[in-house]
């Protein structure tokens, strides 16, 4: 059943065209995450859907009595209510529950009353919702949430208004997660969420049985969360796939792949069938060219046959421009890149005679050339503050971090502080080469996906996600052979993490870099320093292995102390010695052979079918695809994939039997 209906919504801004079209429908228990590239209006959608925004066209039903609570990007609280009681506040429709409740029983305590089935029948619906709600354990529910998003007990009795962005954040999503929606709208929810409470989300989220729409640039999260991804690319609804974001990603390319097939089969096909026309139109097969020549007129105009059938010209599929460079490090330095003695890093006190604020203490480590290095721990612990003493910017409270001899440090700070705000993108990036022509700076621009009068924007005009550019931009350009990076993914769209992962992974220098993106972290790091009770714990690998080696030794904690090994003899192998046994051993030889006989030729009749399937599958997609029908176009694309790889397995199994 259905509990979000959205039809034809078109939203422009002024003159800008951000989306046309957009339908699709939400039943209810989904898990649905939007996902596209920035300025692809995946937040307007959602605005829109939570009643905070109007399109210009189009509509938005919800089933009645249907629930939202919706999380933008930056919250805001006007109020100086403490943590618990913009909780409280939260819990409103609680109250209203409640309410009705003491209603309804002082009601029914009258048995004259005329509606009193009715009211029991309402009460207990009440009743439900109240405790399905936990109306009756409230202060529990508020410590989990408040626990499991990071806020300590102090943090509870203070005014919400003195939080910090990210503070107010969490606390916005620990109140949308408490009032207990139908619907959860969330808008970039793991934003300013340390690991421990990006685990804790997750598993809240996974478990919740409610209806969920999610946009979110973290991959590991839409994997772990969504079950459903809407493409919002072109200024459309691009595709719908029932699938989580690395299984989108599969259906989507081969979808995409599938397309430039039939375009490209179908250019051949044109320029055969206009050689033709040209060569025998004035010949004896004038009739065929003529008739030829008919056809192909109508295939560029669009037909549609008595039965039906349609046919038209396929457009060639869109493609998102993607991030294009290269980093160098343009200069050979020494085996040994950094090496941290004894380092204490923290801050000063402002009271004058006050003990300096110490955030982490570093062991002796080192990091060699080549190495790429994720530093990751809790939020406040330190990361920040030791990666602008590497990098020189704060002096250390005690030891010494030391780059190797002929090491060149590129900073790339988190809230891109080292950009001007006052100058325009094309002088922030000369700025950084002064002996850079116009020409060769905007040529450089157009790789990172400024174009036009674009390079004439004020950084202070840009959003996150375009200032990241220009800073990744000035790192190209500045050419070190030590790269420290603090969040570089930070307001990054999906599209333009995988381009800086490809990146990284092609440099020739070093890479030290904070990130709470786990997929970013796995796809880039051979090193992994965690950030663990005021020290730093070292561990040589991958986070998927780091993840794993961790996952083992709580899962050899939790095994019982006196767990025995028993030897399973069932499967010891015995020497066949008697006439007996070698006759029986024959026999069964036979019986294994008919057997194999009889499952190719049941793989032999289901690999024709699937064969069949698959070619009545192409020309329903051809003519969905000549139709326009998008969503059809979608569906099919999925349906073909997963025939292809059922076929694929099945070739498989026939030729490992057959062997």
């Amino acid at each position: 059943m259905s509990i979000i209906t959205v039809g034809g919504l078109t939203k422009y801004y002024g003159a800008e065209l951000i989306f046309r079209d957009v339908s699709f429908q939400i039943a209810r228990g989904d898990k649905a995450a939007i996902v596209g590239v920035n300025g692809a209006g995946k937040s307007t959608l959602l605005r829109i859907i939570a009643g905070q925004e109007s399109p210009t066209s189009g509509s938005v039903h919800l089933a009645r009595g249907t629930r939202l609570a919706y999380l933008a990007q930056e919250a805001r609280f006007a109020s100086w209510r403490t943590l618990l009681e913009e909780m409280h506040v939260s819990l409103s429709h609680l109250n209203a529950l409640r309410d009705e409740m003491t209603a309804l029983e002082t009601a029914l305590t009258d048995p004259a009353c005329p509606d009193h089935n009715d009211m029991m029948e309402r009460y207990g619906e009440v009743l439900h919702r109240f405790e399905h709600a936990g109306g009756y354990d409230i202060d529990r529910r508020i410590a989990m949430i408040l626990d499991g998003l990071g806020f300590t007990a102090a943090q509870r009795h203070e005014p919400v208004a003195r939080f910090s962005g990210g503070q107010k954040t969490r606390a916005a999503l620990a109140a949308a997660l408490l009032s207990d929606p139908d619907v959860l709208l969330l808008d970039e929810p793991t934003n300013h969420l340390d690991l421990a409470a990006l685990e804790w989300l997750e598993r809240f989220l996974r478990d919740w049985d409610g209806t969920l729409i999610v946009v979110s640039h973290d991959r590991y999260f839409l994997d772990r969360v969504t079950t459903r991804t809407l493409d919002l690319a072109f200024n459309r609804l691009d595709g719908d796939y029932p699938a989580p974001y690395q299984r989108y990603l599969e259906l989507k390319a081969a979808r995409l792949e599938l397309q430039l097939k039939q375009y490209r089969a179908q250019q051949e096909e044109i320029v055969r069938t206009e050689e033709f026309i040209r060569r025998f139109k004035n010949s004896q097969l004038s009739k065929q060219a003529r008739g030829r020549e008919r056809r192909l007129e109508r295939l560029k105009e669009g037909w549609e046959g008595g039965s039906g059938r349609v046919e038209g010209l396929i457009a060639r599929p869109d493609q998102q421009k993607k991030l294009t460079f290269k980093l160098d490090s343009n200069l050979r330095g020494a085996d040994l890149v950094l090496k941290i003695e004894d380092l204490v890093v923290g801050y000063a006190q402002p009271d004058a005679g006050a003990q300096p604020l110490a955030l982490l203490h570093v062991p002796d480590l080192e990091i060699w050339r080549g190495q790429r290095v994720a530093l990751m721990g809790p939020n406040g612990c330190g990361k920040t503050t030791l990666l602008r003493t590497i990098a020189g910017d704060l002096s250390p409270l005690r030891g010494r971090a030391r780059l190797g001899s002929n090491i060149k440090l590129v900073y790339y700070a988190q809230a891109h502080e080292g950009l001007r705000m006052d100058q325009t993108i094309l002088n922030e990036i000369r700025r950084v080469r002064p002996e850079m022509k116009e020409a060769e700076a905007r040529t450089l621009l157009g790789r990172f996906l400024f174009s036009g009068d674009d390079v004439y924007k004020r950084i202070a005009d840009l959003s996150g996600g375009e200032r990241g550019r220009v800073a990744l931009a000035q790192l190209m350009l500045l050419g070190g052979n030590l790269l420290v990076l603090d969040e570089p993914t930070n307001h990054l769209d999906i599209d333009a993490r995988e381009a800086l992962e490809t990146v990284l992974n092609e440099y020739d220098g070093t890479v030290l870099f904070v990130s709470h993106d786990r997929y970013f972290v796995d796809a880039v790091a051979d090193t992994i320093w965690m950030v663990r009770d005021g020290g730093i714990e070292v561990f040589d690998g991958t986070y998927s292995d780091y993840v794993a080696a961790h996952d083992a030794v709580h899962a050899t904690k939790a095994l019982p102390a006196n767990r025995s090994q028993k030897r399973d003899t069932a499967h010891d192998p015995r020497p066949v010695s008697s006439a007996k046994d070698t006759r029986a051993l024959s026999r069964e030889q036979e019986r294994e052979e008919r057997r194999r006989q009889r499952r190719l030729a049941m793989l032999e009749e289901e690999i024709a079918g699937l064969e069949a399937k698959l070619r009545d599958l192409e020309e329903a997609l051809n003519a969905a695809s000549a139709a326009g029908d998008v969503q059809r176009v979608t569906f099919l694309g999925i349906e073909m994939v997963e025939v292809q790889e059922m076929l694929d397995v099945r070739y498989n199994e026939w030729a490992a039997i057959a062997a």
